[in-house]
């Protein structure tokens, strides 16, 4: 299985024909969608879903499949599929399920918006949360920037899913400066073999 990192929380998955590619957002080149089978989306964001490219890209394929919580589907896409935490299905081939359910907290409850981390075939993208799921998980995509995190948050993240290994998502508002303090925190502390996939990039899992 092939895992490329896009722009910000966007990541591609490959095997075997099979594309699937989680939360293209504004922050990533639409090229991430060319050729993909299916799109899952973990909330409502602008950096994590940008209607105008899931249109240009139903029009350009319209047997893409596209699954988001109800909330979403209601506002953006009749033809979405709707999902649930709880939730196990079929995506591009690959086996998905939902977990979580709400997007962390800014303060005083703001957001309060629907959450979906998606676990695909070991792999595990938790949108804007800190969900851990019950679970076993190979690959974590963890979080590194936001203001709804800090970066103890994302250590303590990663140990508590102890996955078999870590690479890090949602990294567009840091520096290379930033990044660099991240990745050395993370690979320090969290407790699972860590590193960074450059946008563009992918690794074999």
């Amino acid at each position: 299985m092939l895992l490329t990192k896009h722009g910000h929380a966007c990541v591609r998955i490959e095997d075997e024909g099979r594309v699937l590619v989680i939360d293209p957002g504004t922050l990533t080149d639409a090229a991430a969608l060319a050729g993909a089978t299916a799109v899952l989306i973990t909330h409502e964001h602008e950096d994590h879903v940008d209607i105008d490219k899931l249109r240009a890209a139903r029009q350009a394929n319209p047997s893409l499949t596209i699954h988001a919580h109800a909330d979403l589907v209601a506002e953006f896409d009749e033809d979405a599929i709707p999902v649930a935490s709880g939730d196990t299905f079929i995506s591009a081939g690959f086996t998905v399920r939902a977990v979580g359910g709400k997007h962390a907290e800014i303060i005083d409850g703001f957001p309060g918006c629907a959450n979906l981390g998606f676990i695909v075939d070991g792999l595990y993208h938790p949108g804007d949360s800190f969900f851990v799921p019950a679970e076993a998980v190979d690959t974590l995509l963890v979080p590194c920037s936001g203001p709804w995190l800090k970066l103890g948050e994302a250590i303590e993240f990663t140990r508590a899913v102890r996955p078999a290994r870590a690479f890090p998502i949602h990294d567009a508002h840091l520096s290379d400066i930033g990044l660099a303090s991240f990745d050395w925190l993370l690979e320090a502390k969290g407790g699972a073999p860590y590193a960074r996939i450059p946008v563009g990039e992918s690794v074999n899992l």
